[in-house]
């Protein structure tokens, strides 16, 4: 088996699906790249068992043939090689690699070791353009949790529908609703994405100005994007009820500059102790004041903003972190901050910057007040 294939081209490849790899694999057979060669086709893949990724690549050759090769091995040496085409040979166990400076063995298992990816049982798929799936997992993934016990709540909440898209993420602290009414699906589904798979997409989609095709089962899904394939494993479970946290009734609408709030929330969280990292938003009139205090070091801090405020004047507190994350992640150049009491969840919301048909709904629980 030979072919010959550009240095730089083959690294980006690798690079990205170096991603699925784990660290520590219960089978040594998933420390590989699977290469399949057929003609002038190579499709290289990864596995760690739940995800299995795979790109198609153009290379010069009339040879055919499935080997696997060391990832790190191999990634270690691609980095070092300016641009240039290198040439693959492998036969008798050893893979021969000859770039300008010199060659390179290294042993090569049997490609027909390597686990083969999930074929999907009746799949529903769909059409969803590559930014538009993008910014859906940016805007959701910060939200999800990591807690083990609940592993539901680790994932983002797919729901497909006729009527539009919705994707959810939350770790019972915050909760982040992202929907697209000017995509849809032309059946009703849900299912939970897991956090791998959607770093692993990010990388792959922000490039990308095609639609991706989403096919999934009951336990599978697979997203086909130009020359790259990746089929997961699902989460298994009943995501949560969530629409029946988000209070429906916030009569108290603060709208206020987005990156001037969100830089004194920074400021003042600095202050704040560091293991509630709680800020307190006191609103009377059209002035915002927040404030945070460390009583064990003595330290404390309070700014004052002008807003546009109605309702009662009222005091809440929330933890600064999930604040910043929240506003971080939202490109409006003002914000809104619905709320109904000091104990109940704050909504918060961009005034502007939104494409037509796209709605975010960000949800953040409040941190009881030390009085």
């Amino acid at each position: 088996m030979k072919f010959i294939v550009s240095s730089s081209y083959l690294l980006k490849q690798l690079q990205v699906l170096g991603g699925v790899i784990n660290n520590n694999n219960t089978l040594p057979i998933l420390d590989n790249f699977l290469f399949e060669l057929n003609q002038s086709e190579l499709i290289v893949s990864a596995s760690d068992l739940e995800t299995t990724m795979s790109a198609k690549l153009e290379v010069d050759s009339n040879a055919e043939g499935k080997i696997a090769i060391p990832a790190k091995l191999l990634l270690d040496t691609l980095k070092t090689f300016p641009e240039q085409p290198l040439t693959f040979v492998a036969e008798n166990n050893t893979l021969e690699l000859s770039s300008s400076h010199g060659k390179y063995a290294l042993a090569y298992a049997d490609g027909d070791e390597f686990p083969k990816a999930v074929e999907l049982d009746q799949p529903n798929s769909t059409k969803v353009p590559a930014e538009v799936l993008a910014t859906a997992i940016s805007k959701t993934l910060f939200a999800s949790g990591n807690d083990d016990l609940r592993p539901v709540m680790s994932g983002v909440y797919f729901q497909f529908s006729p009527d539009g898209l919705t994707f959810v993420a939350t770790d019972a602290h915050k909760l982040v609703k992202y929907k697209r009414e000017d995509v849809s699906a032309q059946t009703e589904s849900s299912y939970i994405m897991p956090k791998k798979p959607l770093n692993l997409l990010k990388s792959i989609l922000g490039n990308s100005d095609s639609n991706v095709l989403l096919s999934y089962d009951e336990s599978n899904a697979r997203f086909i994007i130009d020359e790259t394939e990746l089929v997961c494993r699902l989460i298994d479970g009943k995501y949560p009820n969530y629409e029946a946290v988000i209070p429906k009734e916030n009569p108290n609408k603060l709208i206020i500059d987005r990156v001037q709030f969100l830089n004194s929330v920074k400021r003042v969280s600095i202050f704040s102790n560091k293991t509630t990292h709680q800020v307190k938003l006191k609103i009377a009139g059209a002035e915002l004041n927040i404030s945070a205090e460390d009583v064990d070091y003595s330290n404390k801090a309070e700014e004052r903003l002008t807003c546009d405020y109605q309702g009662d004047d009222m005091q809440i507190g929330f933890n600064s972190r999930f604040l910043t994350e929240m506003l971080n992640n939202l490109n409006a150049k003002e914000v809104m901050l619905e709320m109904s009491l000091p104990n109940r969840a704050g909504i918060l919301t961009p005034k502007d910057g939104l494409d037509e048909g796209e709605h975010v709904t960000m949800l953040v629980m409040p941190v009881m007040l030390n009085s």
